[in-house]
């Protein structure tokens, strides 16, 4: 099997740039046609979609990607929560607030802790927790990642990990020990943009990370995440790379369920500014786009974004929605604050949260629109031998 490192450099540098400006509104309204009536577009058609072209026939799209997301999800939204573990981090991204030059107050949560954070989400319904850490090992190690998920494996039928990149024997361990899924996302997959923005650092090695999904899939996780980190590069060259990559997966990792994310650089410690800002509606086209080019694929949006756009997006592509969100380790704790970290001092978050709507709120939202809350769609059982 071909890593998919070699895809990339097998794809076309030049068109990848070109291809959605030369595109035509007569080539959109054909390939919308083609999707309408049941086929699959190629990686490559993600160029068309994500066009100025198509941007002038946004509307007709979005009804296509509302329909298509009703066919194949029906009239539901995933519901989901990050717990931060820690923010202590060994790079260097220029874009991060947990960046290691940043002068932020840092810790990380004792077991204790991260057990009472999640005993307080799950009294607020979340059944699906995702497991967050900057990049530190010697603070959240493997062995300490097997010993939270052995903690809340009975009490979340479906446990994720957002850590940093590892090599299969160590996802294998994680995944022995209950978690079943993982979101790792490139940033960018402009391999000059990346070695700029991570100057310093185990992040700073494309390829390794690059490789992370496959090898989480073959480890096993039932779910893998992707995602490119929205104003770090031109979403549209962006766009091109993340379709090939779901494609990828999908294809030689068939029993994994592939699901992309939509995170939009947020005001963070360190006051870093993107150079590719995306606007709202951009972001909704790119969201269509995907719907349109992944039908079965889960689409993730997250607290990143404002109420406003968050309740305008549901059921236009997004199946999956996170909800009351805090992004300093031991922030969901009242005795600490909201955000309190060690010794009376605020432990500072990853980023900035648009949407601080408590999970009740969000779901009232969905509810309000006429779509359904899943707070549970698998059990771990399921994956049992008989």
């Amino acid at each position: 099997m071909t890593p998919f490192y070699e895809t990339i450099r097998s794809l076309d540098g030049s068109r990848i740039k070109t291809d959605p400006q030369n595109a035509t509104t007569g080539q959109v309204k054909a390939l919308m046609g083609s999707i309408s009536s049941g086929d699959i577009p190629t990686p490559g058609d993600i160029a068309i979609l994500t066009s100025p072209a198509a941007a002038e026939v946004l509307e007709p799209m979005a009804q296509l990607a509302q329909a298509i997301t009703a066919r194949r999800f029906g009239k539901t939204i995933q519901m989901y929560a990050p717990l931060y573990i820690s923010n202590h981090c060994s790079n260097s991204c220029v874009y991060c607030g947990f960046n290691v030059h940043n002068k932020i107050n840092r810790r990380t949560s004792g077991r204790e802790e991260i057990l009472s954070e999640a005993r307080l989400l799950r009294n607020k319904h979340i059944s699906q927790l995702l497991l967050v850490s900057g990049e530190c090992p010697s603070q959240v190690g493997v062995e300490m990642l097997e010993g939270i998920a052995g903690d809340l494996k009975g009490m979340f039928p479906s446990l994720s990990i957002e850590i940093y990149p590892l090599d299969t024997p160590d996802y294998q361990r994680l995944y022995g020990a209950g978690i079943d899924g993982l979101a790792i996302y490139q940033e960018t997959y402009d391999q000059n943009i990346y070695s700029t923005v991570h100057p310093a650092g185990p992040k700073r090695d494309y390829q390794y990370r690059l490789g992370a999904p496959e090898r989480g899939a073959a480890a096993g996780f039932r779910q893998i995440g992707l995602g490119s980190l929205l104003g770090l590069n031109d979403w549209r060259v962006e766009s091109y790379y993340l379709a090939h990559h779901a494609a990828y997966l999908m294809k030689h990792h068939w029993k994994s369920q592939v699901s992309i994310s939509f995170p939009r650089l947020r005001p963070a410690a360190g006051g870093y500014s993107p150079e590719f800002p995306i606007s709202d509606r951009e972001l909704v086209q790119m969201i269509c786009a995907f719907r349109l080019m992944l039908p079965d694929a889960g689409l993730v949006l997250s607290t990143r974004e404002p109420a406003h756009l968050r309740d305008s997006l549901i059921g236009l592509g997004i199946t999956r929605m996170s909800a009351g969100s805090k992004t300093a380790p031991g922030g969901y704790l009242d005795k600490l604050d909201n955000n309190l970290g060690g010794q009376g001092q605020a432990a500072e978050g990853q980023f900035n949260v648009f949407d601080d709507r408590p999970v009740e709120a969000v779901a009232q939202s969905i509810r309000n629109k006429g779509y359904d809350t899943v707070w549970k769609d698998w059990d771990q059982g399921f994956e049992e031998q008989p």
